[in-house]
Formats: C-alpha cells, structure tokens, sequence
C-alpha cells in the first residue's frame, strides 16, 4: 500500500534490535483518516470472504480492527492480556511470547463471542515472530470457527514469522512488507 509505504519512509524511526517506531500515526497517536484508509485497504482485499466476526490483540490492534470493521459491518473481538474482574471465566486462552516487550502472556476470549459458525478475520498492526497471530489462530481452531485470513499493517520480513504461517497455508496480506531496516534506511518487499 502505497499510502502507509509513504508514511512509514517519511515519519517511521528505527529504535535499537528490529523495533519500528510508528507511534505518532499508528500505535500510540491514531491517525483516524489514515486508518480509515487502511480499513478500506482490507476491506478491499478481503471482501469476497463471508466475514462474521474481526479477532484482534490489545491494544494496538483494536482500533485497526474497528477501521476494518466499519466497512464489514461486523463486531470486533479482542483477546485480552491480562487479567480482568470484567472478563468472563470460560474462555479460550492461548500462551504467546511478546516480541516488543520480550515477554510471554496468556491471550483470552471470551467463549460468549466466538462460535463455530464464525468466519474469522485477524487484523493486527505488526507481525514480527508470528506469535500473537498464531495464538489468535488457536483460539479461532479452540472455538470450531474458520479462519478467513490474516490482515497485517506492517510485516517485518526479516523475521520468521511470515514465513512460518504462510508454510502453514495461511493466507496473510500484509500491506507492507519490511526487508532490512536499521537507522536512517527501511527497505520494503515489493
């Protein structure tokens, strides 16, 4: 996508081993008209599958999966990270290690919003080890729904976790694929 490619060359930092920094418009700071153009992106790519539900991580991934559910007309679920008084005590619970925090955590969802009749779209912002992607994976497979596809904004190439899942068979689109970045210079997969 040409549009977040731009963004990413002109604003995007590079901070210490393989961290993007994008937190002005993207993770921190929203930048609501440009995710409403990414919304649209993967409404685009993804609209001849019969999408029920759009499955996501907090916190990041939450108001992407919204911009890309405007279009859909469909809920957004997300897992949660942590524990919570107001999180319901059946859920589907998957064990994921955080590349950015260097941490491993439990994702859950609530059984309440994720059936078998559910096809479903994950949408995150970064897919780096391909660890929160595969977690929601295994949640959709723990609840008998089908999985329609992977949405991601920024793919890090150069790291395994692309590679991993698409070995899978899993269908990903990634709007942009980094090959090499390091201070000053971010190379792009066409």
């Amino acid at each position: 996508m040409k549009l977040l490619k731009d963004r990413i060359k002109a604003e995007a930092t590079v901070v210490g081993d393989g961290v993007l920094k994008v937190d002005h418009f993207l993770n921190h700071q929203l930048d609501i008209a440009f995710l409403q153009e990414i919304g649209r992106e993967f409404y685009d790519r993804f609209k001849d599958e019969p999408i029920t539900k759009i499955l996501t991580v907090e916190a990041s991934g939450i108001a992407i999966a919204v911009a890309t559910a405007m279009f859909f007309q469909v809920p957004v679920v997300f897992a949660k990270k942590s524990a919570s008084r107001n999180l319901d005590k059946d859920t589907y619970t998957s064990e994921v290690f955080a590349f950015t925090r260097n941490t491993r955590y439990l994702m859950k969802v609530s059984r309440r919003y994720l059936h078998s009749q559910d096809h479903v779209l994950i949408i995150d912002d970064f897919l780096a080890n391909g660890q929160a992607v595969q977690g929601l994976i295994d949640i959709i497979h723990q609840a008998g729904a089908s999985l329609a596809g992977v949405g991601i904004i920024i793919e890090k190439g150069f790291q395994e976790g692309g590679r991993r899942l698409r070995e899978q068979g899993i269908e990903i689109t990634s709007l942009a694929i980094i090959e090499a970045m390091d201070e000053g210079h971010i190379e792009f997969r066409d």
